[in-house]
């Protein structure tokens, strides 16, 4: 063991071998064939609950996505899409400027071409849409589309426009909330046109003691060939005749004496699915030249 040596003025320090002051470590203790623990065994339905709950979690990431995409990325992207026709249509009707002879111009539209739009005034003042030249995807992405082979604005026949109801601008998203004579204006380059919807399946039987008697109802409910035809109905995708001259009756023989116009909005029902169409038939009620000057007065007809 060292020793304190002694170097004046009573301090001192340790010197020697230090390990002699330390206790010796204890020996550890030795065990003979020593294993280590079983790993624990994984429960099956504990794994398979947890995979199927990760799986169920990604796959709801991803229709999240989906519809983020669908409802509101798509509906940014046809807006910008809709301003753009929009103001080609009015650059194309200034050129025109205050002519009263000019007259429509239908005929060699392109697809996605605007040529008219479209207001329902129950939807509000701010309700209004290009529509544009046939019912293709790419069409039917800027706006409503017209059916190429139906009629235009104000001529005989059944003057027919798709729209989407859930994404791409939605502009036929509350149109189930139309009512009977509920004002549909169609502007063109020359003219206002007022369509009403004809009256729902259920109002037929006694409307000319109930509703019928509103003035603006006037013209609204229509005989002959076109007395089956209502305002609204829900029927299958396959179901083309929804957009025939007299809807639903495309082998009707009518004389130009007997032939009135219509129009009919079609759209995917319910919304988020396309396993049915919503239809909507109005009638032509009423007419004003632009070159009157007049707006309709059914733009006042706000809901």
């Amino acid at each position: 063991m060292g020793t304190v040596e002694h170097t004046g003025r009573g301090a001192g320090r340790i010197s020697g071998d230090l390990g002699d002051l330390l206790p010796s470590p204890r020996p550890r203790p030795r065990t003979a064939g020593r294993t280590a623990p079983p790993r624990q065994q994984r429960d099956p339905v504990r794994t398979t609950v947890r995979t199927f709950g990760e799986v169920l979690i990604t796959l709801g990431l991803v229709v999240l996505l989906f519809v983020v995409y669908e409802v509101y990325w798509t509906d940014l992207v046809s807006a910008g899409k809709q301003r753009e026709i929009t103001a080609n249509l009015d650059d194309r009707w200034n050129q025109g400027g205050d002519d009263p002879q000019r007259v429509e111009h239908f005929d060699g539209l392109g697809e996605g071409e605007g040529f008219a739009k479209m207001y329902i005034p129950a939807f509000g003042a701010d309700f209004g849409f290009t529509i544009v030249e046939g019912s293709s995807d790419a069409s039917l992405a800027i706006g409503p589309g017209h059916y190429t082979d139906t009629a235009y604005p104000g001529e005989l026949g059944n003057f027919a426009v798709a729209g989407h109801r859930t994404g791409k601008g939605s502009p036929f998203n509350d149109i189930n909330l139309i009512n009977s004579c509920d004002a549909i204006i169609v502007e063109t380059e020359a003219n206002w046109y007022v369509y009403r919807m004809m009256p729902k399946a259920e109002e037929k039987a006694n409307w000319a003691n109930t509703k019928g008697k509103d003035p603006k109802c006037a013209g609204v409910s229509i005989g002959g060939q076109y007395a089956e035809v209502v305002g609204q109905e829900i029927v299958s995708p396959t179901k083309g005749e929804v957009i025939a001259p007299v809807p639903n009756n495309p082998g009707a023989a009518l004389t130009a004496g007997d032939q009135v116009a219509l129009m009919t909005l079609t759209t995917c029902h319910p919304r988020f699915s396309d396993k049915q169409r919503l239809i909507v038939h109005a009638v032509l009620t009423n007419h004003y030249p632009k070159a009157d000057g007049q707006r309709p007065s059914e733009f006042e007809e706000i809901g």
